[in-house]
């Protein structure tokens, strides 16, 4: 039986309601739609919280609304929102937002090429919250990030992961995150690199992410009609693609 790693669903990620009805907005919806992705195999789920006009946002009056939303459904896994440019773009504004949070999440995302990384996942990490270190590995963004990160000193590496947005499904580029401090690592990609990288993960035995925040189309290049279908999905790629590399649980 293969043994698979940890698969992360973004719900909605940095879309729109102009990306089609496959993204989810209200708060009631987003709850429904990590719902249905933790029923299909989501083991965590990623949401960015949003105002009632469509703007990311990291206000309590936000963001404990949406986590109450989806404690309230039922999602019992961990829940992780974003803690970035995207939702504040001021670096002191973020500290000032997330040290207001009423209502926490269990992780939040920090993004390891914008200003102020390291003050912020510590600030997070003060308050109980788990960080994910994005970094982004063999894109535009060069090996600044990844400096930045091996540069910050991780005092609690339980509660840090390295999540790596991988921009090709490069093996060497997976290899190459071998010796980086002891944290755990997940590994995704966007648009035409989610499949591949989800693959590559799979035969790794890392974890992985999906949702409509990262892919709209299934691997046969279908429109996916919700995230749920694309973790369905997911997990059937990373069963085949585990047993095939002899991941299982008796090799475990």
């Amino acid at each position: 039986m293969p043994l698979l790693p940890l698969l992360l669903a973004s719900v909605n990620g940095a879309r729109s309601a102009a990306d089609g009805p496959a993204v989810p907005m209200s708060p009631a919806d987003l709850a429904e739609s990590a719902l249905a992705a933790v029923a299909a195999g989501a083991g965590e789920v990623l949401v960015h919280p949003r105002t009632p006009c469509g703007r990311e946002s990291l206000s309590p009056r936000v963001v404990g609304p949406v986590l109450a939303a989806m404690r309230g459904a039922g999602v019992r896994v961990p829940l992780s929102v974003p803690a970035g440019i995207g939702a504040e773009p001021d670096p002191a504004g973020r500290l000032e937002r997330v040290r207001s949070w009423t209502v926490l999440p269990d992780r939040a995302v920090v993004r390891f090429g914008e200003p102020g990384a390291g003050e912020l996942a510590r600030a997070l990490l003060a308050r109980g919250i788990s960080v994910d270190a994005v970094v982004p590995v063999g894109g535009p963004a060069g090996p600044e990030p990844m400096a930045r990160f091996l540069a910050w000193p991780v005092r609690e590496p339980g509660r840090v992961r390295l999540v790596v947005e991988l921009a090709a499904a490069d093996p060497a580029l997976v290899a190459g995150l071998r010796g980086l401090p002891p944290v755990a690592v997940l590994v995704y990609g966007r648009e035409a690199a989610a499949w591949p990288v989800l693959r590559l993960a799979a035969r790794r035995g890392t974890g992985a992410r999906t949702g409509v925040g990262d892919v709209l189309h299934l691997p046969d290049g279908r429109p996916a009609r919700s995230s749920a279908e694309l973790v369905a999905a997911a997990r059937d790629l990373m069963a085949r693609d585990a047993a095939a590399a002899g991941i299982t649980a008796a090799s475990r």
